[in-house]
């Protein structure tokens, strides 16, 4: 009896892993550029557009409709918080910023953002797991935004109740997207009144980066961010990095 040729012709070919398409909305360009190469270079993920604002968020997700969008919380234009309402009805949100203040983790979560990872907490294995987590719906937060959520709960109450969130605020048409800003985080912050500049250095003071890194990052002179710093120091009422990270978090 005459045996087949390929005897595994008949068998399908095993299916390649689809990778998950991901929008990366970071006004940061150093931080979109990392994120876009570190999740690029992987069979696993692509990422089919990056963003500077909320805005250019929504209308990539409309444009390609991606598997997860990756949102920063402070952007400027329009912001991570105010944009999100709109971005969850195209795709799930992933929050992935330096942002963990306990309003600003609370409200993301509360308006449909699938994870939250903080900065600096997570390894390129981990974010590939959270992201694909999110895609499937299964929450993800990182210890930064657990620990926020968490001290938000009276020390007497049992670990299993949660607290009362408000209710849902009323949609906002996309038209009016270009003119929102969100509150949120912004009245406990106002009243070191920073500047953009200053308050973008003071995230990154926060999230561990060194003068030469925070140069790096917002493309100026160490000498600048010295000045930076010292107006910085000075409006926090601060004589080191770590008590101006603490008040400017909210943990001092």
């Amino acid at each position: 009896m005459q045996q087949p040729q390929n005897p595994g012709q008949d068998f399908p070919s095993p299916t390649a892993t689809v990778p998950l398409r991901l929008v990366v909305a970071d006004d940061n360009p150093v931080i979109r550029a990392g994120l876009t190469a570190l999740l690029s270079d992987r069979e696993d993920t692509t990422v089919v557009a990056e963003a500077a604002d909320g805005r250019e968020a929504y209308e990539a997700a409309l444009r390609h409709r991606p598997d997860v969008i990756l949102l920063d919380v402070r952007m400027p234009g329009v912001d991570g918080i105010s944009a999100l309402p709109h971005l969850v009805r195209l795709a799930p949100v992933m929050m992935l910023t330096y942002s963990h203040e306990t309003e600003t983790v609370r409200e993301a979560l509360r308006l449909g953002a699938g994870g939250y990872l903080v900065h600096g907490e997570f390894t390129t294995e981990q974010l590939v797991r959270a992201v694909r987590d999110v895609r499937e719906g299964r929450p993800h937060v990182t210890p930064g935004a657990a620990k926020a959520l968490l001290t938000h709960l009276h020390p007497s109450a049992p670990a299993h109740v949660g607290t009362e969130l408000p209710p849902v605020l009323g949609q906002i048409p996309p038209e009016n997207l270009s003119q929102l800003q969100s509150d949120v985080g912004q009245s406990f912050r106002s009243r070191f009144q920073l500047s953009t500049r200053e308050a973008e250095i003071m995230d990154l003071i926060a999230s561990g980066m060194t003068n030469r890194q925070i140069a790096a990052t917002c493309f100026i002179s160490e000498k600048t961010v010295k000045n930076h710093i010292n107006r910085i120091f000075a409006k926090l009422q601060s004589t080191s990095r770590s008590q101006a990270a603490a008040k400017w978090l909210g943990v001092a």
